[in-house]
């Protein structure tokens, strides 16, 4: 971001030394795609406000994996939301890390808790949801929900709050 300040233009924002060091992905033009399931691929960052409680949402409209049983595609958009403690992820990386479902044969509930699981795994975050909304196949959809809050702390409390309430009022359904 640049700003003007007293006639005179300045960059404001991260530095490179700000946690971006470690970052393989970003920027990188040969990027290879993986087609199978690889958590290796996810990044993180430093997280430059971990003084304060802000949630991140990603929405994936083009979400992939396939039925374990029939092989057959399934379809999805994939809403992640997280309170961030220490470390944020990586924007492409995810992103890369979802296309790795592309060939991933699992149920609709596993995808969603194993993307939740792998992201608590590197980032140790406050909360965290997942919110997967499948197309239908066969005449139904299925959209898991899962949530984490950190264990003994207010976060933990917040999840079992939304756990218990987060279906209560209909929703619109727009993926479909």
């Amino acid at each position: 971001m640049w700003c003007y300040f007293s006639r005179r233009f300045f960059y404001v924002g991260r530095k490179s030394t700000e946690g971006l060091k470690d970052l393989t992905l970003l920027g990188n033009q040969n990027t290879k795609y993986a087609f199978n399931y690889a958590p290796e691929v996810l990044e993180s960052v430093d997280n430059l406000h971990s003084n304060r409680d802000y949630f991140v949402k990603f929405n994936c409209p083009e979400f992939t994996s396939l039925c374990p049983i029939t092989q057959q595609p399934d379809f999805a958009t994939m809403y992640i939301s997280y309170i961030p403690d220490k470390k944020i992820v990586e924007s492409k990386s995810l992103k890369l890390y979802l296309f790795s479902f592309r060939n991933h044969g699992d149920f609709h509930e596993d995808c969603v808790n194993i993307i939740m699981d792998d992201l608590i795994k590197l980032l140790d975050p406050r909360y965290i949801e997942v919110w997967g909304k499948f197309t239908p196949r066969g005449g139904i959809s299925i959209d898991p929900w899962c949530n984490y809050g950190r264990p003994g702390t207010k976060y933990e409390e917040m999840a079992n709050y939304r756990l218990m309430n987060h279906d209560l009022n209909p929703e619109k359904i727009d993926n479909r």
